[in-house]
């Protein structure tokens, strides 16, 4: 990871993470007491800065490496749409149960204040679709392994897994190991 003179650092350098950084809004005792939430939506919201964070994800993972993006809900369905529209290929959503109509594949993981379950469709993806997940943040890596599971239970090949922003000290990292992670900034 690059790091700069004020300690801003990421995957993809630090005038990325910067640029990361300038648009988070902590917010707390959200969603429950205790718990300061990250908020992305500024960054969202700031059209020119979401443009250079989806190019710079296209980049480091470069547009023939995948062939779908998933995104996990919610925020990271932002993400994974605007990915898949600069690249060309179909996004698929990783939704909270009860969310998809069809027959799907189920996980069930613990939260960092609960737990939770996520599903995505049994038909999502054909055999050796190579598979771009994202996500806003990553903190314990609950969310992200119980994804990464279900895109390969479901047919696909996890080509990468990049999110806006690593909560370093909960260790989701280490959780994913040795899977890759990218993440613009690390906090």
């Amino acid at each position: 990871m690059t790091e700069t003179h004020t300690g801003v650092r990421g995957d993809s350098g630090a005038a990325v993470a910067e640029l990361v950084a300038g648009r988070v809004l902590d917010v707390p005792d959200f969603p429950k007491p205790g718990i300061m939430f990250k908020d992305l939506m500024p960054l969202f919201a700031d059209g020119a800065v979401f443009r250079e964070v989806v190019d710079g994800i296209v980049a480091h993972h470069g547009r023939e490496s995948f062939d779908v993006v998933v995104g996990i809900e919610a925020r990271g369905f932002v993400v994974a749409a605007a990915i898949a529209y600069a690249t060309g290929v179909g996004v698929v959503p990783v939704r909270k149960a009860g969310k998809l109509p069809r027959a799907t594949h189920s996980a069930s993981y613990a939260l960092e204040y609960g737990e939770a379950t996520l599903e995505v469709h049994q038909d999502a993806f054909t055999a050796g679709h190579r598979v771009l997940v994202v996500d806003d943040v990553l903190a314990t890596g609950g969310t992200a392994e119980a994804t990464l599971d279900l895109v390969e239970r479901a047919g696909g090949t996890v080509a990468g897994f990049t999110v806006l922003m690593e909560l370093a000290f909960l260790g989701g990292r280490e959780r994913l190991a040795p899977r890759p992670v990218h993440a613009l900034l690390t906090v």
